[in-house]
């Protein structure tokens, strides 16, 4: 598994969006979402690394090991057949197409995301 897709994925098992993990590891929004989409992973420097591992609570080791991918296919076993349909679609596009639906449903699932505390915090008032 490639560190893209890991970061990505560490980042979503742990139900933050690229705001909270970029505050909470000191790592700027654009720079975590240019990472998660791979447009400047080469760029990405080593502190920053360690400091998304440490909100993500996964060690070195584990995320250079099978950790991650262990993870992963715990949440795997969950999916509905829509899922993994939606899943295996991505992986058939190519590099470019699939970094820019990806990014975007992201940004889709992150809006969901908040509008939902906004209706179960207005619902607790």
């Amino acid at each position: 598994m490639d560190l893209v897709l890991k970061l990505r994925e560490l980042r979503r098992l742990s139900r933050l969006s690229q705001k909270e993990a970029g505050l909470s590891s000191g790592v700027g929004e654009k720079s975590l979402s240019s990472f998660e989409t791979g447009e400047r992973i080469d760029s990405m420097k080593i502190s920053q690394l360690l400091a998304l591992l440490a909100v993500y609570n996964v060690t070195p080791a584990e995320f250079f090991g099978d950790g991650v991918e262990r993870a992963l296919f715990v949440e795997l076993e969950r999916l509905t057949p829509t899922e993994s349909k939606l899943i295996a679609g991505l992986r058939e596009l190519q590099d470019g197409a699939r970094a820019g639906i990806s990014e975007r449903f992201l940004a889709m699932i992150d809006a969901a995301q908040v509008a939902t505390a906004l209706v179960r915090l207005r619902a607790v008032r």
